[in-house]
């Protein structure tokens, strides 16, 4: 989500005339778009604040803006604590001081060829540890003509494959009294002409309704890729997390997807160390993903954010060694189960789109987000193309292009 109005910040400025700055020292604008879902990104946050205070004092014509998650109700007090910043706007808005909002001049001119579609900001769960319902606030999603007239301009410009966002994305249209739901969306994007794949991020396993699945496993343009939070594997720890589901009711869900889409490859986020989580529990999530084997986990030691439940009402009790000891656990686990799925690929052929080129290899994603190298002498930049696979690893596979 913030890298996708980045680009958009960024497009707009070229509009007005801007050029891109290879330098902090040399910029007459510097926009900070922060990330403060966990404290550790909080704080860079804060040391990349402090480190524009000597920029801005050598150059006092320096415009300095903040958005982000770390703008919020905390207003006052990051005006008190960073008075040289000149603009704050909160995560999703258009700046005022940019001037008149204009959604074709916020698509950028040469877009990649997977690209971001923001369809709605904010979520409505609360879950004990997020910040993100405090910063970003409750669930707000787009019109759906704004959501279709941004793709179809941004095919226009070359792109293939859109990526629809939000923090709770599969509630999309909850909020707007008799709108379409994310299944509709998903068919209207299905019928755009020249694109060619479409993914969604992220979801909440409580709203992945049937219909989104049934919409999945139909429409040929939507990826078989979902990504599905768990969380943890321990129903105490979930009910403190305020989660909405028991581990039996995530496994159903898991079942009930593989049933009507058997090619499906899930992702997840689990947090370890959350309060109060013996090694029981622990070994309660443990056991969910080698049940589930997922082809990829983001998993992340917990850290308490102020201002949510969680922080007000439990004690940071789990050890960082005990933590860091649990996450290695997870990430070594899991690196043995994605090489074991990866490894099934090879001698297949799979369909490729080509995002680009990197040390001299072409890379780019199969429909089920599997990371795809291979050489070639020719331009493939932007096409999908067949692959044949040599060579499979826990993180990418490696192939050769087929005729």
């Amino acid at each position: 989500m913030n890298k996708s109005e980045s680009e958009r910040l960024a497009s707009y400025l070229e509009f007005l005339g801007a050029i891109e700055s290879d330098s902090v020292d040399e910029a007459d604008i510097i926009i900070l778009n922060s990330c403060v879902v966990r404290q550790s990104a909080e704080n860079r946050v804060i040391n990349k604040l402090h480190s524009l205070k000597s920029i801005k004092k050598a150059n006092p014509n320096l415009k300095i803006a903040l958005t982000g998650c770390l703008v919020g109700e905390n207003l006052p007090q990051l005006k008190k604590n960073f008075p040289f910043v000149d603009h704050y706007f909160v995560a999703g808005e258009f700046p005022d001081w940019l001037g008149t909002y204009d959604l074709d001049k916020t698509i950028p001119k040469n877009p990649k060829v997977a690209t971001y579609i923001p369809i709605m900001q904010g979520c409505n769960n609360y879950c004990s540890y997020c910040i993100v319902p405090y910063r970003r606030g409750r669930e707000r999603s787009r019109i759906e003509s704004d959501i279709i007239l941004e793709a179809g301009s941004l095919i226009s410009r070359g792109v293939k494959e859109i990526t629809l966002l939000g923090q709770n994305v599969n509630s999309y249209g909850n909020d707007i009294a008799s709108s379409p739901d994310m299944a509709d969306l998903l068919c209207k994007m299905n019928q755009l002409q020249g694109l060619e794949r479409i993914r969604f991020l992220t979801n909440h396993p409580k709203d992945m309704k049937d219909k989104i699945i049934d919409a999945i496993a139909g429409l040929n343009k939507v990826c078989e890729q979902i990504n599905l939070p768990v969380q943890a594997g321990d129903d105490n720890i979930l009910q403190a997390m305020r989660r909405g589901y028991t581990s039996q009711q995530y496994l159903n869900l898991i079942n009930k997807i593989r049933d009507k889409i058997p090619q499906i490859a899930l992702s997840t986020d689990v947090i370890v160390g959350f309060p109060g989580e013996t090694d029981g529990q622990f070994a309660n999530t443990y056991e969910l993903l080698e049940e589930i084997r997922f082809d990829m986990v983001h998993v992340a030691a917990y850290s308490p954010r102020s201002g949510t439940l969680a922080a007000k009402t439990l004690e940071d009790n789990i050890p960082m060694e005990t933590k860091k000891a649990r996450l290695e656990a997870i990430e070594k686990q899991q690196g043995r189960i994605v090489g074991e799925i990866n490894s099934r690929l090879q001698d297949t052929t799979l369909e490729i789109l080509v995002e680009g080129l990197e040390k001299g290899k072409w890379f780019g994603r199969t429909r089920t987000d599997k990371l795809v190298f291979f050489q070639s002498a020719k331009d493939y930049q932007s096409q999908l193309v067949r692959v044949k696979i040599k060579n499979t690893t826990p993180w990418s596979l490696i192939g050769e292009v087929l005729a």
